[in-house]
């Protein structure tokens, strides 16, 4: 029931003319007259005709290096590998997983009798082949995901044109393995679907304007929630939740207990980190007695779970709670916490089984996972024998199954799965995955930088064990730092084969904004405190040198999305400390970002550039408006992806123009595909890693 934050993604570049001294206007100067406005034009010709430019110069330089091929073939082996886990919902008695390879490059939907998967035998049975769909209605179809109503053979199939947000939702029969012909169909929009029960679906959508009024959200999302019954027509559902259009949007979904009770919710998502909720099986729509920051997890035996993001009756912020299903309209619920984390620690996920309530966690940045159960009228707690040194997640579990699967990795092991069965506090271990890469020259260490207030910072280093401290070692740092996402260690072939192997160092800093520790390191570097987070990112670029691992002609940095904001920041304030950045579907120009897409629904992120405290501080900091040409400014990787409905690619392609306006050297390029991930299949996500790789060796190791 979660929001979601804002995921990391990535796309590749071009290079024009050198640095030059020219002095560039104001910041004030050009939000009041932006000259590259065009480019906001996402399918504008003039601008599509500008991005081809770019993205032949791009190209034509990144391929035509000799490692290109080399690195691109490696990452086509290993997104095409079969050497993989395949993760997924349980589902009465059955495994429910979508698969993609190089026989199925936008993949296939599949399910294992839940036994033989438990075994790590699984018998798969394809149910939906989205290439043969895609092929057979000629159409750039992406697989979202599915939502299924349980003892029923029905399910609404999410498919996306290229891969932006904006979605078809189609019903299909299990049974028969088709569409339903004349089922419920969602046109494209950005939507959400539940299922009621057999014959009604909770629809959010774009309704079309309605007495001359949008039903879409400021931010593009749906904030009127309809009822639709079978055989009648969409536009005829009925009303059952309207939120505002200043929301960020309004979603429904289903709680289901262990005895098979489901209850249909809505979230009104009043800002992106606050919300209302409302449960939909009484006579009128009742709100749920919750504070505004609170995550919806589930149900468990008659109770209520959630996670607090603020202290609330005495509970703390950060814990995991739960009160009885009756309290929900109580003005005084009997809540409890289950579990209340330290300011090291932090509730990475929460799953339910008809046994138990599983919580994986982090305790500085490493997984431990604990079980939770009722007995009687007692809530007992107990950890699972799991490896404690890297990261742990859910792969598969159900409220009306006692079985769950759990995935263990770190930054130099496999991925390995595991069974948690009957109430034991052991994990069976099914099936390990073989290294993609040779581990045994490389060692893991997590350190910590002090940033500029005295705040630890931990980071991850994977390096040669042999490596020399001589400064000389080329280093990529990577990091996201917002929206309380955490990065935590995980095994990376590609970072393996393609950089490990290669000789570079990879670094994973744990900057706040993320989520590593709780609600605390996140909310920490809101609005206008967001200075931290850029603080935290340089105190790690600091400890780097000091420690002698790299120096600023061997330090290239990463990051996406949030991470590609902070790349833009990082370039303009300490552009010194580093020789190469990649700087991915990025936000960039912060005084127009409110108004392009979903941009409305992170102001409680960013801050407002409508509000005049939290605008000056945005002046302050927004990447395009301070560009500045400068002999120390490296040369950087931009990407980004004209399908993208999420992030507007507008940033991107603003920031390079300015780019290239001051006389200054970049790298662009735009995937034609691939939403806010860049990427709408496994052949170009290859494509994109390799010039990715190409560019830091270009910067790094030459």
């Amino acid at each position: 029931m979660r929001l979601s934050a804002i995921a990391a993604a990535c796309a590749s570049a071009f290079i024009l003319g050198s640095c030059a001294t020219s002095e560039s206007p104001s910041t004030t100067a050009m939000t009041s007259t932006d000259p590259y406005l065009w480019l906001e034009q996402v399918e504008g010709e003039r601008a599509i005709a500008w991005v081809r430019q770019q993205n032949e110069r791009s190209l034509g330089q990144l391929e035509s290096d000799p490692r290109f091929a080399e690195l691109h073939a490696e990452a086509l082996e290993i997104a095409n590998s079969r050497d993989r886990l395949p993760l997924g919902e349980i589902r009465e008695g059955y495994l429910y997983n979508f698969w993609q390879d190089e026989t199925h490059v936008r993949g296939i939907w599949r399910r294992s009798p839940l036994a033989a998967y438990a075994r790590g035998e699984p018998q798969w049975e394809t149910l939906l082949d989205i290439d043969a769909l895609a092929a057979t209605e000629s159409a750039n179809w992406v697989y979202k995901g599915v939502d299924c109503l349980e003892g029923h053979n029905r399910c609404m199939v999410q498919l996306s044109d290229g891969g932006r947000d904006a979605s078809t939702y189609r019903e299909f029969d299990l049974s028969t393995r088709r569409f339903v012909e004349g089922g419920f169909v969602v046109p494209e929009a950005k939507s959400s679907t539940t299922w009621i029960d057999a014959d009604t679906l909770l629809v959010g959508t774009d309704w079309g304007p309605e007495n001359g009024t949008a039903t879409m959200t400021e931010s593009g999302y749906p904030f009127v929630m309809k009822r639709w019954r079978r055989g009648t027509p969409l536009a005829s559902a009925e009303e059952v939740m309207r939120g505002a259009a200043s929301d960020v949007g309004v979603y429904g979904g289903t709680l289901e207990d262990v005895d098979g009770r489901r209850v249909p919710v809505v979230v009104e998502a009043d800002t992106f980190f606050e919300s209302t909720f409302w449960r939909l099986d009484t006579p009128n729509a009742e709100r749920i007695t919750l504070p505004a920051k609170a995550t919806l997890i589930g149900l468990y035996r008659g109770h209520l779970l959630f996670t607090l993001e603020e202290a609330w009756r005495g509970l703390p912020q950060g814990a995991l709670a739960a009160y009885p299903l009756a309290d929900t309209n109580s003005d005084a619920p009997r809540a409890v916490a289950l579990f209340s984390p330290n300011p090291r620690q932090s509730i990475e996920s929460v799953t339910v089984t008809h046994d138990a309530v599983l919580v994986a966690l982090y305790d500085n940045v490493r997984g431990q996972l604990l079980r939770i159960a009722l007995d009687g009228n007692e809530w007992t707690q107990s950890q699972v024998d799991l490896p404690t040194t890297g990261s742990i997640s859910f792969a598969g579990s159900s409220a009306t199954d006692e079985r769950a699967f759990a995935v263990y990795e770190d930054h130099l092991t496999p991925s390995t799965l595991y069974a948690l069965e009957n109430r034991a506090t052991t994990a069976r271990r099914i099936r390990s995955l073989p290294p993609q890469f040779d581990a045994s020259p490389y060692v893991a260490e997590q350190f910590e930088a002090t940033s500029r207030d005295g705040t630890r910072v931990p980071y991850f280093v994977v390096r040669r064990r042999d490596m020399p401290l001589n400064g000389e070692n080329p280093t990529l740092l990577w990091a996201y730092g917002g929206f309380q996402v955490s990065y935590t260690p995980t095994y990376s072939p590609n970072v393996g084969k393609l950089w490990l192997d290669n000789g570079g160092v990879y670094v994973l800093a744990n900057i706040r904004g993320g989520g590593e520790f709780g609600p605390a390191w996140h909310q920490a570097g809101l609005r206008t405190n967001r200075q931290v987070i850029f603080d935290d990112f340089y105190a790690v670029e600091q400890d780097l040198v000091n420690r002698r691992i790299t120096s600023p002609r061997r330090l290239g940095i990463m990051g996406g999305s949030n991470g590609g904001l902070l790349m833009g920041v990082m370039l303009n304030q300490h552009p010194e400390m580093i020789n190469a950045a990649v700087v991915q579907v990025p936000l960039l120009d912060m005084l127009r970002y409110d108004q392009l897409l979903a941009g409305a629904s992170w102001v409680d992120e960013y801050g407002s550039p409508s509000n005049p405290t939290e605008r000056a501080f945005l002046e302050q900091i927004s990447p395009y408006q301070n560009l500045r040409a400068r002999e120390d400014f490296p040369l950087p990787f931009v990407l980004t992806s004209t399908k993208d409905d999420r992030v507007h690619p507008g940033h991107a392609r603003k920031y390079v123009a300015r780019m290239i306006e001051l006389g200054m050297p970049v790298l662009y390029y735009e995937n034609i595909d691939g939403g806010h991930s860049a990427a709408a299949n496994l052949n170009e996500a290859a494509r994109r890693r390799a010039l990715e790789y190409t560019y830091l060796m270009r910067r790094l190791m030459d």
